[in-house]
């Protein structure tokens, strides 16, 4: 029981933080692109309150910790987006689900900055490293998972605006089992394919960035 305990209370920061900040640059996105839909629903917010899904954000991690899982996974209610309403509705809904998808390797970033604070200011705490390390991972795989292109994932939305206008309506509409179609691709392990280059390609990036501040601190 108290590892579990110790393992909710590595991860429940993280996934929150994670999710919270997905939904809402969604809700920021949308309405700089002219649709005000989330915001008037009140989930303009980085309050996690406004994006707890009892699935996704609370049963779903809570079942991965019991089932002593290596990583915790976890999704919030969807922001409601009314493409319609966006000023270029095509180019704006792409940067719109990118926005998503980029939240979470920006926040993969601080996560590791974190660290670094922490392991610079002499306190090598361990639960701390822990969380950071949990931080880190909970993002890239939500940046990673997010950006398959099947809808309603973030990468469907984006490749249903690129693709052009005969083919993106007969794509789109493929929406309402993409849930299944990704439940079967978990199941049968294929997805690991799609998630593990990213998530590599994801800690590249945040190891260029940082490159310069690790080459300071040797």
């Amino acid at each position: 029981m108290n590892d579990t305990l110790y393992t909710i209370a590595v991860w429940i920061l993280p996934v929150l933080f994670a999710i919270t900040l997905h939904e809402a640059s969604h809700a920021y996105v949308a309405k700089y692109f002219g649709d005000t839909t989330a915001y008037s629903l009140g989930r303009m917010t980085l309050n996690p309150i406004r994006h707890i899904d009892l699935l996704g954000t609370i049963i779903i991690p809570a079942a991965l910790i019991l089932l002593k899982s290596p990583f915790i996974f976890g999704y919030a209610k969807p922001v409601p987006v009314n493409f319609g309403n966006l000023r270029n509705p095509r180019s704006s809904s792409a940067l719109v689900a990118l926005a998503g998808p980029a939240s979470n390797l920006f926040m993969a970033l601080l996560w590791q900055i974190f660290k670094i604070i922490v392991v610079v200011s002499g306190l090598q705490e361990p639960f701390l490293l822990k969380m950071a390390d949990a931080g880190v991972l909970i993002n890239l795989v939500l940046f990673a998972f997010n950006l398959f292109p099947v809808p309603p994932l973030d990468g469907g939305r984006i490749l249903t605006s690129l693709l052009p206008v005969n083919l993106a309506w007969r794509f789109a509409k493929i929406e309402p089992y993409g849930f299944f179609i990704v439940l079967a691709l978990v199941y049968f392990k294929m997805l690991n394919y799609w998630m593990r280059p990213l998530i590599q390609a994801g800690a590249a990036v945040i190891q260029t960035i940082l490159y310069p501040v690790t080459i300071f601190l040797r």
